[in-house]
């Protein structure tokens, strides 16, 4: 199991972990030990996540997010299988637990008539002066 917080754990059964064979470092022993971890959370079936948290999920995870509604992450930093299965549920844990944060509700704000009033001044203050940067016709 692994848990995200105090309300959402992830059961071992809605997680798929397929080691595969990784590029970086490690030698010769890349060619011959499967030690990159690709993870697979099948989200959009989980029944522990609420719809709001999906939905976020969704948007966080971008092109890790696959048409069946799955999480996919890959990790093949270290050369150890079991520390790069380590980072990636790490990973995981993380993104759900930027999805469960509820994002502030923007405000629509309005610039007032006054702020307007002085935007305008100050631009024809400002043409005013580039206007007597010109050619002076001359008293020659």
């Amino acid at each position: 199991m692994l848990r995200i917080t105090d309300e959402i754990a992830i059961e071992d059964w809605e997680l798929t972990e397929q080691f595969v064979r990784a590029s970086g470092p490690g030698g010769q022993n890349v060619n011959k030990v499967a030690s990159a971890v690709e993870l697979r959370f099948e989200a959009d079936r989980s029944p522990n996540l609420p719809g709001p948290v999906k939905a976020r999920l969704r948007r966080l995870a971008g092109r890790r997010w696959t048409r069946e509604g799955a999480v996919v992450l890959h990790c093949d930093e270290t050369r150890s299988q079991t520390r790069n299965r380590e980072i990636v549920r790490d990973r995981l844990a993380e993104l759900i637990r930027q999805a469960t944060v509820k994002p502030k509700r923007r405000i629509p704000t309005r610039v007032s008539q006054n702020q307007k009033r002085k935007r305008v001044a100050a631009k024809k203050q400002r043409g005013e002066v580039k206007a007597l940067r010109g050619r002076v016709d001359g008293e020659e």
